[in-house]
């Protein structure tokens, strides 16, 4: 089957393709096949994080690699009720 699509769509659906681990030719399929079976075309964008979202998950991530505001791993309840001093 051959058809005509804009190169540079093409460039950037391989690079993700790539990007993803996978050859252009098995998400083309996967869109065909998923096109024949519902008898539907969906289209989405992908959901993005707000920039507020993103500062709160860089300050978290800098808690969890510098141990902050994370508890440790309780075996017991006591031990969860000692570390919080209850």
């Amino acid at each position: 089957m051959n058809i005509k699509v804009d190169r540079a769509v093409r460039d950037r659906a391989k690079k993700l393709a790539r990007e993803l681990g996978l050859p252009l030719s098995t998400v083309v399929n996967a869109q065909l096949r998923q096109f024949v079976r519902e008898r539907a075309l969906r289209l989405e964008a992908a959901p993005r994080m707000s920039a507020q979202l993103e500062v709160m998950l860089r300050e978290v991530e800098a808690d969890r690699q510098t141990g902050l505001n994370f508890s440790p791993v309780f075996t017991a309840s006591g031990e969860m009720d000692q570390w919080l001093k209850l």
